[in-house]
Order: structure tokens, then sequence, then C-alpha cells
């Protein structure tokens, strides 16, 4: 099965991406991983004080992709799987993109600010031709009714 992977973060694109990588799964009778990222440097503090936090970070991050997933579930009819990965974002979604062989595209939102389309589509697009799946870049600013009609 093709999967579609997408990068579950704290951006307001991220809405835009996670609609279009389930409308497009369902679409196409595949499945959607997300992928979120903790950074580790959250984590310099004294061991056990270090450990609560990434232990509250992934709590957040399963609350957070809970509320896509039964978007997706309920809506879509796609069951979203989450990876939760501690490191540098674009290193780990490399990383899982060379591990998982079923991952076909990789679904990135783009801010639409005056600051340019975010860090994540920005260094991903550089190494774009070394890539072993295509990006999808959604605009952050797309109408969920656009985003139905493309898909």
């Amino acid at each position: 099965m093709r999967k579609f992977l997408v990068v579950l973060d704290d951006s307001r694109e991220c809405l835009n991406a996670m609609r279009f990588a389930a409308m497009r799964a369902a679409k196409s009778g595949g499945g959607v991983s997300v992928l979120s990222i903790i950074h580790p440097e959250e984590f310099n503090h004294w061991i056990g004080v270090g450990e609560i936090m990434r232990e509250e970070a992934r709590e957040r991050i399963e609350v957070h992709f809970e509320v896509f997933a039964k978007w997706m579930r309920d809506r879509q009819k796609v069951n979203p799987e989450l990876i939760i990965r501690e490191g540098e974002p674009v290193p780990e979604i490399l990383k899982l993109v060379q591990e998982d062989s079923e991952i076909g595209v990789l679904v990135l939102g783009a801010a639409s600010d005056n600051k340019g389309p975010g860090p994540l589509v920005t260094q991903l697009v550089r190494s774009a031709g070394d890539l072993p799946v295509p990006i999808t870049i959604v605009p952050g600013e797309m109408s969920k009714d656009r985003l139905e009609s493309i898909t």
C-alpha cells in the first residue's frame, strides 16, 4: 500500500497538508503516516526532568494527532499511523523515507507569510532531486473546498 507521509507540527499550514494527505489516500486506496519530531534540545536538563518533559511532549503530540486522526477516520475512512521521532526534522524525515518503502509521497504544507514557505519546505526542496519519493507542497491558504476539488 502506498502511504502519504505528512509532518505534524504546530504550524498553521500543517492542517492543509493533513487534509490533502487524507483525501488523496482515501481516493487512491492508500494510507497516511503522520510523523512528529521532538527536538532533543528541549530535554537538556537534569535526567529526571528531561524524561518528564519528553513524556509530556509525547502526550501533547498524541492529543494533537488524535484530533486529525478522528477526522481522517470519520470523514475520509483512513486510519493514520503516528510515528514519533527525536532529532532534527530534515534528517529524521529523510531517514523515515529511506526506512519505509511503502511511503510514496511526502506531503508538506507551505506557509503563506512573507517569511517564505517554512523551514521544512525550504530545506527539503533543496534536496528534492536526491529524494526517493516526490514531494507535494500544499499551500497553507488553500481553501478546504479547493483541496477537495483537486484531490
